[in-house]
């Protein structure tokens, strides 16, 4: 033993694996925990889900929903779509090429109009309380379906917000697995270069003889969840499914058509690697959209880009029919533009959010406004957009699960799947 201590550095092989352990543990800490026979983690079906967040407030009049001539679209133009009757934003030109593989809803409304609490609502389809956090769509998934690929995790976000909900009241080896950077991948990864596989073997195994009386005489879940977390980070590090987080192995032309100065559409791009390899759910997180006193021209051609290259590759790869995609964002914009510098504030009472593939109907639009103002027909809630893509990945989206706290929740509250799209 004397041997493994002078071929050790304890700080940096504790640092190495916590850092895992910790990333993949996620916002979830401290949390009231489902009771573990609640957890059905057996994977039902194949679906999978790569959720685009545009963080801020998306306008929805210079983007998905436009009214060419009005004094509320300003400047901006409509184009047509390779659906007859459908139109976008001049914006979104390539995005147009494929909008038969997805569906707009023109029809969203929030009753939270702030940005914390109109984020929260739309990653979890309930509206903040203070006595407990919910858990995300993914999270949810990992609950009801499992993993796909086990070497991997199940639930990755690329570049979350600081209040992102993870695993909620669920155990928190449920929430995502953070990355700052699609362009850097998961990071502290590999075993040390200074440190052979013996060497290694020899850390782990002293490692688990100090904890293992800690972890004996304290049995609580969170340390328990610290563990799996653990033992899933070095099986990990072992895996040859490890390649999926690196978008270096992508070809430069691949690269070029998502954006490479792009960290959203590098982000895309690892959604699809991610996807490819058995992640069931990749959220990817495009801030900026707070655009009080600009037009979002620039944020709206990135996302356009980036969107567009993923449809072709999840169509040309066979992947559509199983990965389901949204483009959603906590609230729209005022339609009142303001004529000084083309900005518009909170509007949470018409928005818009777009989703395709995984069986959705696609190539329609849900839903309609007054020039964005007001809805005129078929009125989405948020969580009726969390029950249909709950739905359309196979969860039992009306099942109560009880947190610890003795509460009843389940996958989009008291929504109800849109008709039309399943």
């Amino acid at each position: 033993m004397s041997d493994i201590f002078k071929t050790s550095s304890e700080l940096g092989r504790r640092g190495f694996i916590s850092n895992i352990a910790k990333t993949a543990l996620g916002g979830g800490g401290g949390m009231p925990f489902l009771n573990p026979a609640m957890a059905n983690v057996l994977p039902k079906t194949d679906k999978k889900l790569i959720f685009l967040y545009m963080a801020g407030g998306m306008s929805h009049l210079d983007t998905l929903d436009p009214h060419p001539g009005t004094k509320e679209a300003g400047p901006v133009k409509a184009i047509n779509t390779n659906v007859d009757g459908i139109q976008l934003s001049e914006f979104f030109p390539n995005t147009a090429q494929h909008m038969d593989k997805l569906a707009v809803i023109r029809s969203m409304y929030s009753t939270q109009g702030a940005h914390a609490q109109g984020n929260y609502m739309m990653h979890t389809g309930y509206a903040p309380r203070g006595s407990i956090v919910h858990p995300t769509l993914g999270s949810w998934s990992m609950l009801h379906q499992g993993k796909i690929n086990q070497a991997l995790p199940g639930n990755v976000v690329i570049s979350p917000g600081n209040e992102y909900p993870f695993a909620g009241f669920l155990p928190p080896e449920l929430g995502a697995i953070p990355l700052g950077d699609a362009a850097k991948g998961l990071q502290h990864s590999k075993r040390p270069g200074w440190v052979d596989e013996t060497q290694y073997h020899d850390q782990l195994e002293l490692a688990s003889v100090f904890d293992r009386s800690f972890q004996e005489k304290y049995k609580q879940r969170s340390i328990t969840a610290y563990k799996k977390f653990y033992d899933e980070a070095v099986t990990l590090m072992k895996s040859k499914d490890l390649k999926a987080f690196n978008i270096n192995a992508e070809p430069e032309d691949v690269r070029a058509r998502y954006g490479k100065g792009s960290k959203f559409g590098q982000g895309c791009l690892l959604a699809r690697r991610l996807i490819e390899s058995g992640v069931r759910c990749v959220e990817v997180t495009k801030s900026g959209w707070d655009s009080h006193n600009e037009m979002p021209e620039e944020k709206a051609r990135d996302l356009d880009r980036a969107l567009a290259a993923l449809m072709q590759d999840l169509s040309e790869r066979g992947l559509l029919d199983s990965t389901i995609v949204v483009v959603a964002t906590e609230f729209g914009r005022n339609p009142e533009l303001k004529a000084e510098s083309m900005g518009r504030d909170h509007w949470a009472k018409a928005f818009s959010t777009m989703i395709g593939g995984g069986g959705i109907k696609t190539g329609q639009v849900i839903g309609s406004t007054d020039r964005g103002h007001e809805i005129t027909s078929d009125k989405v809630l948020i969580p009726d957009l969390h029950a249909t893509i709950g739905t359309a990945m196979g969860m039992p989206i009306k099942e109560i699960v009880m947190s610890d706290s003795g509460r009843p929740f389940n996958v989009g509250y008291k929504g109800n799947p849109i008709p039309g799209l399943i």
